[in-house]
């Protein structure tokens, strides 16, 4: 999935990679394309996560992976950092996600569980701020529930804010009355795919393509 998403980011972007699967994308670009990685915790110029020997303990994301430093990056304080994000100053910004909505709501800051703390973090901030959206996750939870669902029912990070959503099993484009699929993985149906969802899907006006992370 992470390779995926990371072909989908142009040349010279400035991107955010939140905290989880997201991180992983940062690994899949590519040192020509000079795209800049920024942390919420202050590097702008992030490099891939490493492990082993390589590891520095003082060289963190806001994960709290330890990663590298690319070519010309260097280091922020938080009101710097932030003043990036709020300034319009990101292309895109790669989140993880609870539920998003057919409309591109995003809701990934709270599972509304009493026994897990909301972890709200720098989301608000980073949906609003960023050209573009971009969501990573499974499509369906660990009791096959729709993670990709009309209407949202945990409490939103954003309003309409999500352009295009990577998942386990297609690609999804969330800019319409109804989502377009982009990719399909092998063995999946469009049919089959909105039997499971509940709601109806659409295909790119090209066509579908062949999707495989």
């Amino acid at each position: 999935m992470a390779r995926r998403v990371a072909q989908d980011v142009f040349p010279g972007a400035v991107v955010n990679l939140g905290i989880g699967m997201p991180e992983l994308v940062g690994n899949y670009f590519m040192a020509q394309d000079e795209i800049i990685v920024h942390t919420e915790n202050g590097i702008i110029g992030s490099g891939p996560i490493v492990d082993g020997s390589l590891q520095d303990f003082d060289l963190i994301n806001a994960g709290r992976k330890t990663v590298s430093l690319a070519s010309g990056g260097h280091f922020v304080d938080h009101v710097d950092s932030f003043a990036l994000v709020r300034g319009g100053h990101l292309d895109i910004t790669i989140l993880g996600a609870f539920e998003v909505s057919a409309a591109g709501d995003l809701a990934n800051w709270s599972t509304g569980a009493d026994a897990n703390l909301p972890s709200p973090g720098g989301a608000m901030d980073l949906v609003v701020g960023a050209r573009s959206v971009f969501v990573m996750m499974n499509l369906f939870g660990k009791n096959q529930q729709p993670r990709l669902v009309e209407q949202c029912s945990l409490p939103l990070t954003g309003a309409r804010v999500v352009k295009r959503l990577y998942t386990d099993l297609a690609v999804f484009a969330l800019s319409g009355a109804a989502p377009t699929v982009l990719e399909l993985a092998p063995g999946t149906s469009l049919d089959e795919l909105s039997r499971r969802l509940g709601f109806a899907l659409q295909p790119a006006p090209a066509g579908i393509g062949n999707y495989s992370c």
